[in-house]
């Protein structure tokens, strides 16, 4: 499996992420621009010393990279419809997250409306009426579910 961030932001959730990555043998693909340099102390700090254990590609085109791709890819934003659990994994599936403050970029919905699905989570009292997770929780819940359905190929 390959983990997709397009435009992280906050270091600490890119570090947490690629020890997860490193944790599961899933890929990670870090979309560019980032917003942070890669050599933070946060970052860093965040992923230990999983660095060296995780398999990290930065690209600049997700749009390319998808359409250059013969593998199955999932977009996941509070915005969709379709819940996370609905799908059926394959083991090469590309699961594709959007940055903390932006989600995902509106061509990415226009292209491909049909691969959005959601983690569902309670409304909340904010000022749009909707909460959503951590970053680094998200793909860990879609990872592993993921990974459940494969048997947990570790």
């Amino acid at each position: 499996m390959k983990i997709v961030l397009f435009q992280p932001e906050i270091p600490q959730n890119t570090g947490n992420i690629v020890r997860t990555c490193a944790l599961t043998k899933a890929d990670l693909v870090l979309v560019r621009p980032l917003g942070f340099s890669t050599s933070s102390r946060m970052l860093k700090r965040s992923g230990l010393d999983y660095w060296s254990s995780a398999n990290i590609e930065f690209i600049d085109d997700l749009s390319e990279y998808l359409r250059s791709s013969s593998l199955p890819f999932y977009f996941f934003s509070k915005k969709a419809s379709k819940n996370y659990a609905s799908i059926s994994y394959s083991q090469n599936a590309l699961l594709i997250f959007g940055s903390e403050t932006q989600g995902l970029p509106t061509w990415a919905w226009n292209l491909w409306p049909d691969h959005f699905y959601n983690i569902p989570c309670a409304p909340i009292a904010r000022s749009d009426d909707s909460g959503c997770l951590n970053l680094s929780n998200a793909v860990s819940i879609v990872l592993y579910e993921a990974l459940r359905q494969q048997g947990f190929p570790l």
